[in-house]
Order: C-alpha cells, then structure tokens, then sequence
C-alpha cells in the first residue's frame, strides 16, 4: 500500500521526479565534496596551532584517496543491497562525525581519522562517485544535462562555502569552521536525502518518465540483448574497461596534479597571492557554466567528444602555465582559467555516464565503483609526482609538460575504450545507441 501510495504521488507530479533526484544531489554535492577540499582552508591553521611538520598533517588527505581508492569498488553493490537512501544518510553521518569530532583532535591520528576517514567515506558515498552510481539510471536521453547541473552544484558550493569557511577560521578558529560544517551537513542533507530513490521503478516510472516496463518486456530486453547482463568478471577481461580505467586515471591525475599546484607556481612566476587566490576560486566559478554546457552538448554530440574537450582544456591549461613562466599576464592567467575551468571541469558531466553507457545492466555499479579506484589513484599520484618533478628539477616545466601529455593519452585511452564498444555492438547489434557515446 506504502509503495502503491509512492507510485501515485510521483506520476502526480507535474514534473518527472528524476529532476527532484538531481536537485538533491545538486545540494548534495554542493556540501559534501567541498566538506572535503575545505581542508586546504583548514590546514594553515592546524600547522599553526600544533607545530607539526607540513607532511604530517598534509597526509590526513592523501589517506583519505586510499581510503576513497578501497571503498569506490564496494560502493554499488552497497546501494544495490541498502538501498540509495540508506547509503545516502550514512555517507551523511560519516561526513558530519568527521567534521564534529575533527573540532576536538590534539594529535595527527586524530586528523587522520576525522578528516582522512570519516570525512573521505562520507565524501565517496555522497560525491562524485555516489551520484555517478544513482543519476544515470533516472535518464537516458538526458543524461549529461541531468548529470552536469547535480555536479555543478561542487562549483556553487565552492563560490558561497569556501569564503563563509575562510570568515569563521579567521574570526573563530579552524575549530569552529568544523563545528559549523558539521551541523550544516546534518540540518540540511539528512532531510533531503530521504527523497533519494535507487532507480525511477521503485516510484514505478522509467527513466526520463513515463511508466515503467513490466516484467515481461524487461525479460525480453535482457534476452535479446547479453549485454544487459555485465558483469564485472566480463568487464574485467574487456581490453575497453582497461582502456577507461587508464583513461580516468589520467584524467584525475592531470586535474589534481594542477589544482594542488597551481597557487604556489603562479605565486613563483610573479603573481601575488590575491591574484593566485582569485584565479583558484573563478576556476570553480566557470566550472559552472561550463559543466552545465558541456552536459547538455553530449547529450548530441556524444560523451567521447566531451571528454576529448574535457582533456582539451586542461592541456590547454598546462600550456598557458608553461607560457607563464616568461611571459606573466593577465589575459594568459585569463585563459589558463577558462581553459581549466568551462572546458576542464567538463568532464565530470560525463564522468558517469560513459561507464553507464559502456557496462550497462544490473552490476553496472560495481564495474563504475572498480574504475573509480583507478580515478582515485590517478587524484593521488597526481600532486605527489608533481611535487616530487618540481623537488628533483627545481622548477615545474617538466612537471607541466608531462601532465599536458597525459591530458592527451587520456582522451585517446577513453576514446579507444569506446571504439572498442562501437565495433563489439555493431559486430552483435547490440548495446547503447552509438551515438550517445561518439
């Protein structure tokens, strides 16, 4: 009765409930990956309180991508056997305990395991990973738009939460900028996560809206199409899954390679530190925009050129870096913003749907899980050898020049990944329309 009540309540709606999903994890989002990254706010001061060295605090957030690494391939089969809200409340509750008790630390095990594991497990279940596994079962045709505005909330988020977080430490203390982000995930995300639903046909619609099939058609779909069926044993032993997890890899590599880095070389080339400050936070700013835009153009042009853009932008924003060296302007640091910002942050509007798309069927989840592990680790080498190139030359040019041939291998690993898809459906007339993918 309770389900048939939901089912009703939703077809009601004179909107299709998979845009109330997206608003949620636009909120979602918006609090809980920045949660996260608010721990370059909150460093400076806790090296200033305890005394302890750069590396030992620091660490508290390369743990956590271990941490992210290990829990991003459990996390589907999680919600499959939990249910999307109850993985939802708990990644909420994990956040804000790692928020509340980090207030209280007095020693580096303390920051470890707030800030590095409590906050990271709550950063995976509500972030990108999360909604990358709930968001492309409620849309098919509008995929990347859907997907792209959830995700531009990170770039909201970071304009209206980062300099509220900057206030509170310099008028009260790291300490209580902790207090108040906890709270501010409890009031908020534990109600709206109650909204949260796995699939469109436990509210009995379909993806996009409308009815859900029965029964018998969604029998006839699985038999008259094997790939409905992925698993990720049979992923695994695909060269295209390899191709994509070396693509992702990549990807995050080169993103958090610069965004670690990027302050400290403009700070070296001339820039002063209002200058280097203000083009981190316009970098999220066109984030915005160019997530939305870019969403919405794979949805018709398809996702390996997004990600090929995607790419595109962030070689573009190591070369304008390396141009930077000799030449400090503004139109260069400009366009080093732009081409990081409304090209490069592009590509989490396809982060999820290409795997979606290649892997589709029931363990889809599982197999997304399995190749954010090698996005995690890709977000994690990225800063280290980028740190360990400039230590060992003594400038970032080597260090640049490699992330910008990365960026390239990147878009050609994921576009081989789909290559390889196109010919194996087209062999067995099979799987996602092509033109969604290329």
């Amino acid at each position: 009765m309770r389900h048939t009540r939901q089912h009703l309540s939703a077809a009601r709606l004179p909107f299709y409930y998979g845009w109330i999903v997206v608003a949620v994890a636009f909120l979602t989002t918006a609090i809980a990956v920045n949660a996260r990254t608010s721990f370059s706010l909150l460093l400076p001061p806790m090296l200033t309180e305890f005394g302890w060295k750069d590396s030992v605090t620091a660490g508290a957030f390369s743990f956590g991508f271990l941490v992210t690494a290990c829990l991003s391939p459990l996390l589907g089969p999680l919600m499959d056997r939990l249910g999307a809200r109850l993985v939802m409340e708990l990644g909420v509750i994990c956040l804000a305990a790692g928020m509340l008790l980090a207030s209280l630390a007095s020693e580096p095990w303390h920051i470890y395991a707030t800030l590095g594991v409590l906050v990271a497990i709550g950063g995976v279940f509500l972030g990108f990973t999360g909604q990358g596994l709930l968001l492309p079962a409620w849309f098919v045709r509008r995929r990347g738009l859907a997907m792209s505005i959830a995700f531009s909330g990170v770039g909201v988020g970071s304009v209206v939460m980062m300099p509220w977080l900057q206030s509170i430490i310099g008028t009260m203390g790291w300490r209580a900028a902790c207090w108040r982000l906890g709270l501010l995930a409890l009031v908020v995300l534990v109600p709206i996560n109650l909204l949260t639903r796995r699939r469109p046909e436990e509210l009995g619609l379909a993806p996009d809206g409308g009815c859900a099939p029965t029964a018998d058609a969604r029998a006839r779909t699985r038999h008259a199409d094997p790939a409905a069926d992925w698993t990720l044993r049979r992923a695994l032993r695909t060269t295209r899954f390899w191709w994509l997890a070396a693509g992702y890899f990549g990807a995050t590599f080169v993103w958090y390679a610069v965004q670690v880095h990027q302050s400290k070389y403009l700070l070296e080339v001339g820039f002063s530190p209002r200058e280097a400050a203000w083009a981190l936070g316009f970098v999220s700013f066109a984030g915005v925009p160019g997530q939305i835009a870019l969403g919405q153009l794979s949805d018709r042009i398809g996702r390996g050129w997004v990600w090929v853009i995607g790419n595109g932008g962030f070689l573009g924003t190591y070369v304008a870096l390396l141009l930077l060296h000799d030449h400090p302007s503004q139109g260069l640091l400009y366009a080093m913003v732009f081409a990081q910002g409304f090209l490069g942050y592009g590509l989490i509007s396809v982060l999820g749907a290409i795997p979606a798309e290649l892997f589709e069927g029931r363990r889809s989840g599982t197999i997304f899980g399995t190749v954010m592990l090698a996005a995690s680790m890709g977000g994690a080498a990225g800063p280290w050898v980028t740190g360990a190139l400039r230590g060992y030359t003594g400038s970032y040019a080597l260090a640049f020049w490699f992330g910008a041939v990365l960026s390239v291998l990147s878009a050609a690993a994921v576009w081989r990944a789909i290559g390889l898809w196109k010919t194996a459906s087209n062999a067995a007339r099979i799987g996602t329309p092509v033109e969604r993918l290329v």
